[in-house]
């Protein structure tokens, strides 16, 4: 998952860092090494700890992780390209999460908790529930990318350092902070963790504990996800009960959740159909 609202703060925090280290990238394996030494720099002084630190350390470069966001940016342009693209994307995520009526069930067997989110946070459960069914099939798949692994390779990448290059400070902060162990540490190819896929930094900044045990686990916690994305989008001007059909404020926001056209449509339709 892609959160355009973060670039600015992060391409900020790089050319904040950059005097200071000015890491280097590469759009292939050369140099990585060298890069995980000087990012090493920019880590400790960003507040990064003994346990990230050693994580960065022993990251390895992954070509798959490269090849991935190359081959994601050219689909998510063309899919929002046209009417027939967006509702083909459409068929196919709805698909993927079971039909509607799956989705429904979902949304009945936690109508409790939802409800309780909804009023907290203002956003429409039925909004909640079909990001939670897009980004993983309701946790069912949340991702088997080592996530310290991916984004030091998409920091090393010249593409996007200025969106990743944060995320992976973000990342082993959170390691820093025994959030998530190492050895589960995995996600989507772009470092996205959780239920409902966050960012890393955005994990560190919007993560809540859902289900009051004291932890924020948004990989093996359902509740604690479905809270975090409800508070993420209220942090991002939700209008609580709102529209969020195409031409809303609302909508607008799930620009900040999902930059791709076809994935907004899709999130506004299907849960207009709940």
């Amino acid at each position: 998952m892609k959160r355009t609202s973060f670039i600015a703060a992060a391409i900020a925090t790089v050319m904040l860092a950059a005097p200071a280290y000015a890491v280097g990238c590469s759009n292939n394996a050369n140099g990585f090494n060298t890069f995980k030494k000087q990012f090493a720099a920019e880590a400790k002084a960003a507040g990064v700890g003994s346990r990230g630190m050693k994580a960065l350390a022993n990251a390895k470069y992954l070509p798959k992780v490269i090849k991935f966001d190359q081959r994601q940016a050219r689909y998510f342009k063309k899919a929002g390209r046209s009417k027939t693209n967006i509702n083909r994307h459409y068929q196919k995520s709805l698909k993927n999460m079971g039909g509607l009526q799956n989705v429904r069930s979902k949304m009945k067997r936690m109508s409790s908790f939802l409800n309780a989110i909804e009023k907290r946070y203002g956003v429409q459960k039925e909004v909640l529930v079909t990001i939670w069914g897009k980004e993983t099939n309701f946790g069912g798949f949340t991702g088997n990318i080592d996530t310290i692994n991916s984004l030091a390779s998409l920091s090393h990448n010249c593409r996007r350092a200025g969106l990743f290059r944060p995320n992976l400070i973000a990342a082993l902060k959170i390691l820093d902070k025994g959030w998530i162990p190492r050895s589960k540490m995995r996600g989507a190819f772009h470092g996205e963790l959780g239920q409902t896929q966050f960012m890393a930094a955005n994990y560190l900044r919007y993560a809540k504990d859902g289900n009051g045990d004291g932890k924020r686990d948004l990989i093996r916690n359902s509740r604690d996800a479905l809270a975090s994305a409800a508070n993420f989008l209220k942090s991002k001007g939700w209008r609580a009960g709102g529209s969020y059909q195409p031409g809303s404020a609302n909508f607008r926001v799930l620009n900040s959740w999902n930059e791709s056209t076809a994935y907004q449509h899709t999130i506004a339709r299907i849960a207009s159909q709940l």
